[in-house]
């Protein structure tokens, strides 16, 4: 588990260079990356759906970066994007393209549909996550200037 969350952190913080982000907030992007692997991790022992624990890894992690966006006053995409490369299904998709290839159209199509899932599922965890935060902020601005 150790190994992983290593290679998730690294995983989110070497883009950071290709995205050109201040090269302060390295760490911060690679903390994202790694909390979100921690929560699919966690989930996805629980109930073995990779769909569920994208979602929650999605979630997590997109609410790690709109706090410290707003902490570090600095757009959350520059945490989210790199972030998400360790949930994104790459190798499921590529899975979908080879049984394809090979003709094999049933396993082509449980891989294509599970990648569409867990892209979907990455992408509502993100749209929940940033409405959730967003409606926080608003209403907790509100109730101080009441």
């Amino acid at each position: 588990m150790i190994k992983m969350v290593l290679l998730a952190f690294f995983g989110s913080a070497f883009p950071v260079v290709l995205f050109n982000i201040d090269r302060k907030k390295i760490i911060f992007t690679g903390i994202a990356g790694a909390l979100g692997w921690i929560a699919y991790s966690i989930v996805f022992d629980k109930t073995g759906s990779a769909i569920m624990a994208s979602f929650f890894g999605a979630l997590a992690l997109n609410i790690y970066s709109e706090c410290m966006a707003r902490i570090l006053k600095t757009p959350a995409s520059m945490f989210c994007i790199p972030g998400i490369f360790p949930l994104v299904p790459g190798i499921t998709a590529y899975s979908a393209i080879t049984y394809f290839v090979d003709k094999n159209f049933n396993m082509a199509q449980s891989k294509g549909l599970l990648t569409l899932g867990i892209a979907g599922a990455i992408g509502f965890g993100i749209l929940i996550s940033s409405s959730v935060i967003e409606y926080i902020f608003k209403l907790r601005k509100y109730c101080v200037n009441s």
